[in-house]
C-alpha cells in the first residue's frame, strides 16, 4: 500500500442492531484517524446504511455504484471498509470497483507492520498478518490451481497451489509461535526477577492516542515515541520511576485498545497485554476532551474483563485502577466545572486530572498511585545497631521513616530506634535482608 494513495473511507452502518458504543460520526473520524496513521491520505468518509449484508459484496448493487462514483469523483485510489469483510466479498468488491479495497483489520495489520519496532512486536504482527492472510486464500482463485498429480483422466488434481500456500502458511505461523513461546519465557523470567527484587508494577492502559507515551515520557524522562496519530505505541516500554513512599516502582506504556480489534491482533499481541496483568497499579489514561471518552472508557473495560482484571460489568477490580484524566488543558471553564462534580460523585474512584503536555497534575498523579500501593502500609519499630548501615539505608530508602531517634546502647554498640511505614511486601523484603 503506498504511502499518500487517496483513499475512501467507507463504514457500513447495520441497521437494527444494537446501537454501537461509539456513534457514526465518531467511528468515522477514527477510521480517518487510522488511515492517517499510514500516511494515506483521506478524500472522503462516508457511512452507508445496511438493513441486510449481501454474501458476496457485503454492499448492494446501487450501494457499490454510489461507492464507484465517488471514487471516480474523488479520484481515490483505494477504498476502506471501516468493517470485517470475507475474502469473497473483498475479490468481489475489487472486480467491481477496479480498485483496492481493504478492511478494517487489513487496515490496522498494515499499521501494526510498520510501527512495531522490537524483535516482539515483529514476530508478533507478522503472525497476525499470515491468521490474515491464510483466511483470504479462496478456492474460486482458479488461477493458483497449478498442479496436478495421477495419471491419465484418472489422475485427480493434487496438491493444489492454494493448498500449498495454506500449507507454507501454517509451517510458518508454527515457527513463528516457537519464537514468541520463547520471547514469553524470557520475559517471564524478567518479570520473576522483577517479583523476586520486588518493584512494584505500574502499567498505563488507555483507549489508543488517549496520551499514554506523553504520560510516560513526562513522568519518566524518557523519549518513547509519542505523536498525535492512532497506534504511536507497539512495544511495551519499561522505565525505573520514583514515587512518594516508594523508592522504586516500574512504568510500563503498553499498546492502546481499540473498538474492534482484530481477533489476529488480540491473539498476538496477548504477550503486550501480559504486562497489564502483572501490574500492581493500572492507570487508565483517558482523553477527557475526546466527546467519546465515555465510549472509549468501555472499550477499554471490555478488554481489561477479559483479561480477568475487572468484572464484566466494570464494577469490581482485581488490581487497583487510576484513572488520569488527560488532556485537561484542552477544555473549557464549564467542562471543567462538570468533570469535577463528576469525579467528586464517584468518590469511590481515583481520578486525577491531568495534562501530560504541560505537565498540569502529574505529580498529583504520582502522589494517588504511591498512595494506592502503600494503602496496606503499616507502621513498625526497629531498633538496629549504628554499624548496622546495610538495613538503616534499605529502611531510608524503601519506607516512610517517621521517626529515627537515638535508641541507648546494647552489646553491639550504639542504636538507633525508628519508626517506619511499610506495606507487607516490603516488610517481607526486609525481613529477608
Amino acid at each position: 500500500m503506498a504511502r499518500g494513495a487517496r483513499a475512501l473511507i467507507v463504514y457500513p452502518e447495520f441497521k437494527g442492531r444494537a446501537a454501537a458504543a461509539i456513534d457514526t460520526a465518531a467511528r468515522l473520524e477514527e477510521a480517518r484517524g487510522l488511515a492517517l496513521a499510514i500516511g494515506l491520505e483521506v478524500v472522503d468518509a462516508i457511512a452507508i446504511p445496511i438493513r441486510e449484508a449481501r454474501a458476496g459484496t457485503l454492499f448492494g448493487e446501487g450501494q457499490i455504484q454510489n461507492i464507484a462514483t465517488a471514487c471516480t469523483q474523488d479520484e481515490a485510489e483505494l477504498v476502506i471498509v471501516d468493517g470485517s469483510l470475507s475474502a469473497i466479498q473483498q475479490r468481489n468488491l475489487e472486480d467491481k470497483l477496479k480498485r483496492k479495497v481493504i478492511d478494517r483489520t487489513g487496515l490496522i495489520l498494515e499499521i501494526f507492520g510498520e510501527r512495531a519496532a522490537t524483535a516482539e512486536g515483529r514476530l508478533q504482527v507478522e503472525l497476525a498478518h499470515l491468521d490474515y492472510q491464510a483466511g483470504r486464500l479462496v478456492r474460486s482463485w482458479t488461477h493458483l490451481e497449478r498442479q496436478r498429480g495421477g495419471f491419465g483422466f484418472l489422475g485427480g488434481p493434487g496438491e493444489t497451489q492454494i493448498e500449498a500456500d495454506r500449507r507454507m502458511i501454517r509451517d510458518r505461523m508454527a515457527r513463528l509461535r516457537r519464537e514468541l513461546e520463547q520471547v514469553r519465557r524470557t520475559r517471564g523470567l524478567h518479570r520473576s526477577r522483577r517479583e523476586k527484587a520486588p518493584w512494584p508494577v505500574i502499567a498505563l492502559v488507555g483507549y489508543t492516542n488517549a496520551g499514554k507515551s506523553t504520560l510516560f515520557n513526562r513522568l519518566t524522562g524518557a523519549g518513547v515515541m509519542a505523536e498525535d496519530l492512532l497506534f504511536a505505541t507497539l512495544d511495551p516500554t519499561m522505565r525505573r520511576i520514583r514515587l512518594p513512599g516508594v523508592d522504586k516502582a516500574i512504568l510500563s506504556d503498553t499498546v492502546g485498545f481499540i473498538s474492534d480489534l482484530p481477533t489476529q491482533l488480540v491473539a498476538a499481541f496477548r504477550a503486550t497485554l501480559e504486562e497489564v496483568t502483572a501490574a500492581d497499579v493500572i492507570v487508565h489514561v483517558r482523553d477527557i476532551a475526546n466527546p467519546d471518552s465515555a465510549a472509549q472508557k468501555s472499550e477499554v473495560l471490555g478488554v481489561l474483563a477479559d483479561l480477568g482484571l475487572v468484572d464484566e460489568d466494570g464494577s469490581a477490580s482485581a488490581v487497583p485502577i487510576v484513572e488520569a484524566w488527560n488532556k485537561w488543558d484542552l477544555l473549557d471553564s464549564e467542562r471543567v466545572a462538570q468533570l469535577l462534580e463528576q469525579a467528586s460523585a464517584h468518590g469511590d474512584e481515583v481520578i486525577v486530572p491531568v495534562s501530560a503536555l504541560t505537565g498540569h497534575g502529574c505529580d498529583a498523579l504520582l502522589e494517588a498511585v504511591g498512595r494506592v500501593l502503600t494503602q496496606g502500609a503499616k507502621t513498625h519499630f526497629f531498633v538496629l545497631p549504628v554499624s548496622d548501615g546495610q538495613r538503616l539505608a534499605w529502611l531510608h530508602a524503601h519506607g516512610e521513616v517517621l521517626s529515627d531517634n537515638d535508641g541507648g546502647e546494647d552489646d553491639r554498640g550504639p542504636l538507633r530506634r525508628l519508626e517506619v511505614r511499610l506495606d507487607p511486601r516490603e516488610l517481607g523484603r526486609f525481613t529477608r535482608l
